[in-house]
């Protein structure tokens, strides 16, 4: 698909790629010539996954259908070549820069004797679904586009085994063997997204491509990058320079949960240059991700009325008792009370904005949070309290909603779509909008049947900043527990709605804020390994939440250690944290008991 576009929805043009499951209202893939099932393989599947039985039960997102031969394997060394037909190009570069240097093979297009690795696009698959012929001379890999023929790459890559995700051979003339297997597989959802929080704790260029490499890794192809908050602006924007040059350095940060007394007194910041940004969207593209950026509005918006004070309510007397004295960067955690102000100024200030990001980011979507925003500071302004009246409109409700259906009509005349946080629901949205639903299922469950297409990512099920356990070893313990075998249970299509509703939902997104993950070492270990359940649940036709085998499942996930191993990934070990993952005496917040299913 083109650099930058999302799949369609279940019900668009990909109607014949996609079914609905009118029993369950759950989206499913109906693949040519292969009867789809779960994780199917015809000697032995994910369901039993008894140890010795092979690499084929170890994969991980399952496929719909594997068939096992028995008459070889397939063999790769220095005479295999790498033959990329038509717009495969790209994955055949992927190969040979990631399988190619872990095994030290050249993987060259051409070449005499030997066999081959046979990249083609074949379009009676679905767009992103793939068939693969292993074992004997040659290794063959369709898709139904370039993104299917990628994703089934990622397969074979598995089916090497773990050593094949490192960087360099480590047995330099090893025989490196794929098992005769047939592999029949297309993803549930055309929406597999992951939401990094970058505003609150800065991530480095480097370590957002490592990220993109995790997710290509389990087939996830949406990365939701959250550039802007009351804690940072991580994105440079040229027309106004102070947002990257005041708004993305704080003075300090708190240690932990915003009731520790702990604080690390050094400043944080950073910010992701326009080139650094192209480089990111470049590098997703090539591995078939969708980057949408997020830019908060209008709360979640302290860093930018730092840098730009007239961007705030000016007219409102702050703590400081100093109208219009500008707050600086925030250093703690929670709801900022400063907003943006309803001003006409405000709105051509992030036209601009807009602009610069429509020109880095060619996504269909375009996020613009719209979460959380306190409405004191309306209600104490003079000049907002005119807005209202001037507009006519509903209270500091209808302000919000019209500040959001401004940049609504915006964007959709330039050919975007407006998706934010579920509370943009309050006050009516445009038809092309769509919705993050995060307080649960019940805003997505309003979004599909006013006819809005949704993205489940409900907080008590996927926001994995919240603790896996609920011992008093977990780091900073935030939120519910969740435990791989709750991520493993999530199902993403409420049973309230109706199979034509159902088709609204375009997928599923984990979350991961960065409030309490101050390194790389913290996301990787509340990401993982429930990231990787999550990966099943958003691509596997996986059966309803109590049916589904996470015996199987943990026993697959043994073999994934040893691929997250070799990648480098700090996830939490199933016994528990490690004593270095330990953050003795940092004060968290956990709630108790079981989280609430809507």
């Amino acid at each position: 698909m083109p650099a930058g576009t999302l799949p369609e929805p279940c019900g668009g043009p990909w109607n014949e790629a996609y079914a609905l499951s009118a029993e369950t209202g759950r989206t499913v893939t109906a693949i040519p010539v292969l009867v789809s099932s779960y994780a199917h393989s015809e000697e032995s599947g994910p369901r039993t996954g008894r140890s010795g039985q092979g690499l084929m039960t170890d994969l991980v997102p399952a496929p719909r259908r594997l068939v096992r031969g028995h008459r070889g394997r397939g063999r790769l060394d220095e005479r295999t070549r790498l033959e990329a037909g038509p717009g495969t190009e790209g994955v055949a570069r992927w190969l040979r820069a990631t399988v190619g240097a872990a095994t030290g093979l050249s993987l060259a297009g051409h070449g005499d004797g030997g066999g081959r690795i046979l990249l083609a696009v074949d379009p009676a698959l679905p767009p992103e679904g793939y068939r693969l012929h292993l074992g004997g001379d040659d290794q063959v890999i369709a898709g139904g586009s370039a993104a299917g023929v990628f994703w089934g790459a990622q397969t074979v890559r598995q089916l090497l085994g773990p050593d094949a995700f490192r960087r360099a051979p480590l047995r330099p003339g090893r025989q490196w063997e794929l098992p005769e297997v047939t592999v029949e597989d297309a993803p549930r959802f055309g929406w597999r997204g992951l939401l990094l929080d970058v505003a609150r704790h800065f991530m480095p260029k480097e370590g957002v491509l490592r990220w993109l490499d995790l997710m290509a890794a389990h087939k996830l192809n949406v990365f939701h990058f959250h550039l802007t908050d009351d804690q940072g602006w991580r994105l440079e924007i040229r027309r106004h320079p102070r947002l990257t040059g005041t708004g993305s350095w704080r003075a300090r940060t708190k240690f932990g949960h915003r009731a520790s007394p702990l604080w690390d007194e050094k400043p944080h910041g950073g910010f992701y240059t326009q080139d650094d940004i192209r480089e990111i969207v470049a590098y997703a593209a090539e591995r078939h991700i969708a980057v949408v950026p997020e830019i908060d509005v209008p709360g979640h918006s302290q860093a930018a009325i730092a840098a730009y004070p007239e961007l705030g309510n000016t007219d409102v007397v702050p703590a400081s008792g100093k109208a219009g004295a500008a707050p600086a960067v925030w250093d703690t955690w929670g709801i900022s009370p400063h907003v943006l102000a309803p001003a006409e100024s405000t709105l051509r200030f992030y036209e601009g904005v807009f602009e610069e990001v429509l020109e880095l980011f060619p996504s269909e979507f375009v996020h613009v949070g719209g979460d959380e925003c306190l409405k004191d500071e309306w209600r104490a302004s003079p000049a907002a309290q005119a807005r209202i009246r001037e507009l006519g409109l509903d209270g500091e409700d209808g302000l919000q909603s019209w500040f959001l259906g401004h940049f609504d009509t915006w964007l959709s005349a330039r050919g975007r779509r407006l998706i934010g946080w579920d509370e943009i629901l309050e006050g009516g949205l445009a038809p092309g909008a769509a919705v993050s639903s995060w307080r649960g299922y019940a805003g997505g469950i309003a979004a599909a049947r006013a006819g809005h297409d949704v993205v489940m990512c409900p907080e008590q099920q996927v926001y994995l900043d919240h603790r896996q356990h609920d011992g008093p070893d977990e780091p900073v313990p935030i939120g519910y527990v969740r435990t791989l075998e709750d991520v493993y249970r999530f199902e993403p299509v409420p049973p309230e709605l109706t199979p034509e509703e159902a088709r609204h939902v375009l997928g599923a997104q984990a979350n991961l804020w960065t409030e309490t993950t101050e390194d790389q070492a913290r996301v990787d270990y509340q990401a993982f390994p429930r990231l990787a359940a999550f990966a099943e649940v958003a691509w596997s036709a996986l059966p309803a939440p109590a049916e589904r085998d996470f015996a199987g499942f943990e026993r697959r996930m043994q073999a994934h250690y040893g691929r997250l191993d070799a990648l480098g990934v700090g996830y939490r070990p199933p016994s528990g944290p490690r004593p270095w993952q330990r953050r003795p005496g940092v004060l968290g917040r956990p709630i108790e008991g079981p989280p609430p299913n809507r």
